[in-house]
């Protein structure tokens, strides 16, 4: 049995987790909670689990939920909850599945004091992932990527030596634009670019996803979850969705995991690692499926992912600032003051301006953090 504290219950992550803990009740229980202001959500969550441990980021949300609070439950508020809950909650694992920086905090909280950190927030490490797996390393514990992806890899390198692996091969749906010419992206809608043509997700990865910045932020965070140079992390379009990523060994042979697209595959295999369990989620039928096809992601369409290698490639600082920016840029997209390609030249321009701070704490990948967001509200 694992003990499972779930942030971002109310995603879409989250709402895969629970399914899981559903099928799987004799090896994973939910002792934990969270949400930023879905407090329907979360209450009738903790009806279900019986979970006494909540928390609510939103502040106003968090008064909300105390009113209708059971009397034997417990609610966290605001950013310093996150990190009480993470604390004072007696369980075997933390899984971060929290859009932002919000995440950051608590999963270090989370290694220090001594549980394992499943990772589905991209940002965590790429923001810190020096300082984040230096944590995991003196405390003993395990980071369990819950990105499909990255759980792919972890799967596909399984009892292989660092000097085994050759390079790592991120796929890509490619989103709603990949045949899209690039004098046409100025025009596309907020709307159409919310629309993908595989996973159901949040609006900020989903947008992520159609400008190909989820996979540069993937590759970040794939540096540092597997200790490999920027330079061996390679991206491939696949549109299928069913191979979720690859490993290419120093003998050129390539291992990849394939399952259908539905996040209750990574979520399970990091819970039960070192297991495999039983599920109901279906098996691939190769036959029915015909073809799996593959190309090669356009960088002047997708410039997210040149400047995602140059930002891993710089590291200290730069990864934080090109996530941060990406994040305003976004938003402002989403709120129709910019325009699609406004979202990567934006953050071209805020890294261009940036001096990275090399081997950077907390408080110096924080401060770069508010700098990008500053500088990228500036360009409004």
């Amino acid at each position: 049995m694992k003990r499972v504290i779930l942030l971002g219950s109310s995603g879409s992550i989250g709402q895969s987790a629970c399914k899981v803990a559903r099928e799987l009740p004799e090896r994973m229980k939910i002792v934990g909670l969270a949400v930023n202001g879905s407090v329907s959500v979360l209450l009738e969550q903790a009806r279900e689990f019986g979970v006494k441990a909540l928390a609510v980021f939103d502040e106003q949300a968090a008064a909300d939920a105390e009113r209708e609070l059971p009397a034997d439950g417990h609610l966290y508020k605001g950013a310093a909850g996150l990190v009480e809950l993470v604390r004072e909650t007696e369980a075997d694992m933390v899984l971060v599945a929290i859009v932002g920086t919000a995440g950051l905090a608590p999963a270090l909280a989370a290694l220090e004091s001594g549980k394992d950190l499943a990772v589905a927030s991209k940002e965590i490490l790429v923001m810190a992932g020096e300082s984040v797996m230096k944590t995991a390393a003196d405390r003993g514990r395990a980071i369990l990527p819950v990105d499909s992806e990255h759980n792919a890899i972890f799967q596909c390198l399984r009892g292989a030596a660092d000097r085994e692996v050759r390079r790592l091969i991120l796929t890509a749906s490619g989103g709603p634009f990949r045949r899209t010419p690039r004098e046409q992206l100025a025009t596309v809608s907020v709307e159409q670019a919310l629309q993908h043509p595989t996973w159901n997700m949040g609006k900020k990865i989903t947008i992520d996803s159609a400008t190909l910045f989820n996979k540069g932020l993937e590759m970040i965070e794939a540096r540092w979850l597997f200790n490999i140079e920027m330079a061996r992390i390679d991206v491939i379009v696949h549109p299928q969705s069913i191979v979720h990523s690859m490993v290419e060994f120093v003998d050129h042979s390539v291992l990849a995991q394939l399952s259908h697209s539905d996040m209750c595959f990574p979520i399970q295999y990091a819970v039960t690692y070192p297991d495999r369990l039983p599920n109901q989620l279906g098996s691939l039928d190769f036959a029915r499926l015909g073809q799996l096809t593959f190309e090669a992601p356009d960088p002047a369409r997708f410039p997210a992912l040149t400047l995602a290698r140059h930002a891993g490639t710089v590291g200290g600082t730069m990864p934080a600032v090109f996530n941060a920016a990406n994040e305003v840029a976004v938003a402002r997209f989403l709120a129709r003051r910019g325009t699609f390609p406004q979202i990567w030249e934006s953050v071209e321009k805020v890294m261009a301006r940036h001096q990275s701070v090399a081997s950077a704490g907390l408080d110096a990948i924080l401060a770069a953090d508010a700098w990008a967001r500053a500088a990228c509200a500036r360009l409004d």
